[in-house]
């Protein structure tokens, strides 16, 4: 009887293995695309702020997503190699203006960011669809409470951001101009 079960359960895992490809393959294409992801994201977000809207309801759901982003956005804005909480390697922020430079390399990379916050408003708003997750609550003194949070989250990594001179954003490539070519490169 337990082959009978394999063979039942075989069909299942193939489908299972062949989802998982198939969801990966998509994932590590979408990973140059960081604008198209994250407007993606964005959409998905009003989405759930129209569904929660029009039910006037699931506020401790999107308090519990929003202090869930802002765990998220902390650890996206720390760097790996915390100078307060680890023991320096060599791989450390500079503090002084004559350390060297070392890149910013981030506690949660770009990627992980997003498809946790992805992730997160899928399941959010799956559980909009529960009644059981409809918890009557006041929501004017959750939205005060978690603004509050994020100010003194915010505040507290900025200070962190000063006091150990790093910026967590970087635009592109740094472009010189004409004043910063020497004769001799402009061919003259």
């Amino acid at each position: 009887m337990e082959v009978v079960g394999n063979e039942a359960l075989a069909p299942l895992e193939k489908l299972k293995n062949d989802f998982s490809k198939g969801f990966q393959y998509y994932l590590d294409r979408s990973t140059p695309h960081v604008m198209h992801r994250w407007l993606g994201t964005l959409g998905g977000a009003a989405i759930y702020l129209l569904r929660v809207y029009f039910v006037q309801g699931f506020y401790i759901v999107t308090y519990g997503l929003g202090i869930y982003i802002l765990n998220l956005l902390i650890g996206f804005l720390s760097p790996k190699v915390d100078p307060e909480l680890e023991l320096m390697d060599g791989a450390a922020l500079p503090t002084k203006e004559t350390d060297e430079f070392r890149p910013f390399i981030r506690r949660l990379p770009e990627f992980k960011f997003w498809y946790s916050i992805s992730k997160a408003l899928g399941v959010a708003f799956l559980m909009t669809f529960f009644s059981v997750f409809d918890v009557p609550v006041f929501w004017p003194i959750l939205l005060c409470y978690w603004l509050v949070l994020a100010f003194l989250t915010m505040k507290r990594q900025i200070m962190h951001m000063i006091k150990y001179r790093y910026v967590p954003f970087t635009v592109g490539k740094q472009k010189y101009g004409d004043k910063m070519r020497s004769p001799t490169s402009r061919g003259l």
